[in-house]
């Protein structure tokens, strides 16, 4: 059987935020996965397809699996956002420089190409956040907005 290649995790940094997007692994490539999250130091790890793999050998290496599947090419219900805006605030408030790191099936895109066309990073380069999006810089008494 061929080996299928998989796209190289991705690092997505604003101010003090880190990303990490990966590829779905499998069991089978479980060992590299965990290699990759800890070269960049993510401790949380945000399924949001189907489970493809045992998240037991992640939590023995002190990395937190989020498990928010939703339909692949679809948006996130509105639970998964809450969630995801939950995690991120305590995340990056707590310890900023940190690393998330997310997957779906796919990686990059999901679904289709281009996760991110420029009508969609248009419309994130004019957004104005609501109270729900801002949290306080730690020791300040700045509010920062998050959009991701």
């Amino acid at each position: 059987m061929a080996r299928m290649n998989r796209p190289a995790p991705v690092e997505v940094s604003y101010k003090h935020m880190r990303f990490l997007i990966t590829h779905n692994p499998t069991n089978a490539t479980l060992s590299t996965f965990i290699e990759d999250l800890k070269k960049y130091g993510a401790t949380t790890v945000v399924r949001v397809c189907e489970v493809t793999y045992d998240k037991t050998p992640l939590e023995k290496d002190g990395i937190t699996v989020v498990d928010w599947p939703f339909d692949d090419g679809a948006p996130p219900p509105g639970k998964v956002v809450e969630d995801w805006l939950s995690l991120v605030k305590a995340k990056f408030c707590e310890a900023p420089g940190s690393c998330v790191a997310v997957h779906c099936v796919a990686g990059l895109g999901r679904k289709r190409r281009g996760a991110i066309n420029s009508k969609q990073l248009t419309y994130l380069e004019k957004y104005r956040p609501k109270q729900r999006l801002r949290f306080k810089e730690p020791h300040t008494h700045k509010t920062r907005c998050c959009v991701m």
